[in-house]
């Protein structure tokens, strides 16, 4: 059954393609595969698709979780399955379409079955500076250890944890992954990987745009509801940020600096996953896109449809 996939780094313009392609194939429906834009309370600092946008195309999955969950990779992948699902039994083509590249592994190839983590070790482990969780992960997870990055506190205090938990490491137990689709559906896959100056002065225009379009009282009533900061929706580039300006911690400027600083780092991160982690032969586009640009990948992109 065929699946269409475009991600890239925010900002790439994957969604205007992926409208594009909806139209182009008649009855399709656009699934969202970015971990701000499930949200609710994020329309506008997770740029998601307004109806315009939309242009009458349905979409999925945007916009549906109250941002006092905690959504994951596992919960999304099994909600894309059935999105999936009920597109193919309707006939229609499903186009996922995001920038997040843990919920694309998971839903195409599974997730590894890690067992809970006990919570004395997950507390241990956290209460570690990173600098001392990595030298314990280099004694425990020496593979781990050279992979990560000394100063990535999540993932390294994510495979500390894992391998004093469970007694396995966390590529042990990648290998044993389950539950992925990718061998079940003809998948049309694109990345999109423009320049890098026109990306960075995209996702600097965006964070102007959104500062003016209501990003400030979005983040105004987030703050007001007295939500666990530790959320991923208290934690998505823009709150922070914003949150310092309503707190009368820095000026209006200087959160919007900060703001298009955080995202241009998250784009470079994005922008590296996705030139190596993806399977060699997916395509990749490194042009900007424009209009014309736009149609010409959403015909290449119907035909691998076609004739997938």
């Amino acid at each position: 059954m065929p699946v269409a996939l475009i991600a890239g780094p925010t900002a790439s313009g994957k969604s205007a393609l992926a409208v594009a392609l909806a139209q182009l194939a008649g009855d399709a429906v656009v699934v969202n595969a970015d971990a701000s834009q499930v949200y609710a309370d994020l329309r506008v600092l997770s740029a998601r698709p307004s109806e315009a946008e939309m242009a009458g195309v349905p979409h999925r999955l945007f916009g549906h979780v109250d941002a006092a969950q905690a959504h994951n990779a596992a919960r999304w992948s099994d909600e894309a399955r059935g999105v999936i699902k009920d597109a193919h039994a309707a006939d229609k083509v499903p186009i996922l379409a995001g920038g997040t590249g843990l919920y694309l592994r998971t839903l195409l190839y599974g997730i590894a079955p890690v067992p809970e983590i006990d919570p004395a070790v997950r507390e241990a482990v956290r209460a570690l500076p990173v600098s001392e969780a990595h030298a314990a992960l280099t004694a425990a997870d020496p593979g781990a250890a050279q992979r990560l990055n000394p100063a990535d506190t999540t993932r390294v205090a994510r495979a500390l944890e894992v391998v004093r938990s469970t007694g396995r490491t966390l590529a042990d137990w990648q290998q044993a992954r389950e539950g992925g689709i990718a061998e079940g559906i003809a998948l049309a896959p694109l990345i999109l990987l423009p320049p890098r100056d026109w990306l960075r002065a995209r996702c600097d225009a965006r964070l102007v745009q959104m500062f003016e379009q209501g990003a400030i009282a979005e983040v105004e009533a987030l703050l007001a509801r007295d939500l666990d900061p530790d959320l991923p929706a208290m934690r998505a580039i823009g709150v922070p940020q914003i949150a310092a300006y309503l707190r009368g911690e820095i000026p209006r400027a200087e959160a919007l600096r900060r703001a298009q600083a955080a995202t241009r780092q998250y784009a470079k991160r994005q922008f590296t996953w996705f030139r190596h982690q993806p399977p060699p032969d997916w395509p990749r586009y490194t042009e900007s896109l424009n209009i014309d640009s736009i149609n010409k990948l959403a015909i290449i992109l119907h035909e691998l449809l076609l004739t997938g």
